[in-house]
């Protein structure tokens, strides 16, 4: 498939996990991508499996730390300029990080930065792009939820919050941008092997949950999805957002995908 032959994207978090693997995808099908990420180590990573897979010349790297007004600004607009410089076709949001502690323990600080780097950050990407979003062909955005968004997931209280926020804020941006043809979706991972899940991810944008010593896995109501016999890679998520952002996903707007293997029915 070519889904993507002369299409321009950006994509945040394209250091590691998901992220990387949407890079990936959206190469294999032809697209022209910037990975964005705030980790340098997790870009070249990124670099070098373009580089083995043959599609690294249709892409290219920025730096950005999406909690940051300036460093956005900056970067979209380095992004841009790597892309021609004539409007941007998809937006992906999935740069973000997770936090997990007892509510009680959890400081304002740390509350502040999930909610930065995953509510503000993933506004913030949105509202630098969406100027290039408006001169895109069948521009489209695609917003990172999660299924703690609808889901009880004890110790993650600022997580799901922001995530929350992200689901509300996509239905609000489908409505609001309609008319001028921008599409905005949102995926909700759940039962996922990743950088954010297992805690090996290199990147402060896309960090483990680092659970507490104590925590009581009976509140999990249900921690394994009914497909297959354990959590999925990241490439299944990767081409569910591949499809959101190409002429395929033309007709879904305003609405949200959980892809966890029916972890929660």
């Amino acid at each position: 498939m070519n889904r993507y032959e002369g299409r321009r994207v950006l994509i945040t978090g394209g250091g590691s996990g998901i992220g990387q693997a949407t890079v990936l995808r959206v190469l294999a099908e032809g697209g022209h991508v910037v990975a964005a990420d705030v980790d340098e180590a997790g870009l070249s990573a990124t670099r070098k499996l373009a580089a083995d897979a043959g599609t690294d010349a249709r892409l290219h790297t920025v730096q950005v730390n999406i909690a940051d007004e300036t460093s956005v600004r900056e970067a979209v607009a380095t992004a841009l300029a790597a892309l021609g410089g004539n409007g941007l076709d998809v937006l992906v949001n999935a740069a973000g990080i997770l936090r997990s502690s007892h509510t009680h323990e959890t400081t304002l600080e740390q509350f502040n930065k999930v909610i930065a780097v995953n509510l503000t950050g993933t506004f913030l990407m949105i509202r630098e792009s969406l100027p290039a979003l408006l001169q895109g062909d069948g521009p489209a955005v695609i917003n990172f939820s999660s299924t703690s968004a609808s889901f009880a997931h004890p110790y993650m209280a600022a997580y799901a919050a922001s995530k929350g926020g992200i689901q509300s804020m996509t239905h609000a941006l489908a409505a609001e941008y309609s008319k001028q043809g921008i599409r905005f979706t949102s995926v909700a991972p759940g039962s996922i092997s990743s950088g954010m899940t297992d805690a090996s991810g290199t990147s402060t944008q896309n960090a483990g949950p680092g659970l507490p010593e104590d925590a009581d896995f009976s509140l999990f109501m249900k921690l394994t999805p009914a497909l297959g016999s354990g959590f999925a890679g990241p490439e299944a998520v990767a081409g569910v957002v591949a499809m959101l952002g190409s002429a395929d996903g033309a007709f879904v707007t305003g609405t949200e995908i959980r892809i966890d293997g029916g972890t929660h029915y």
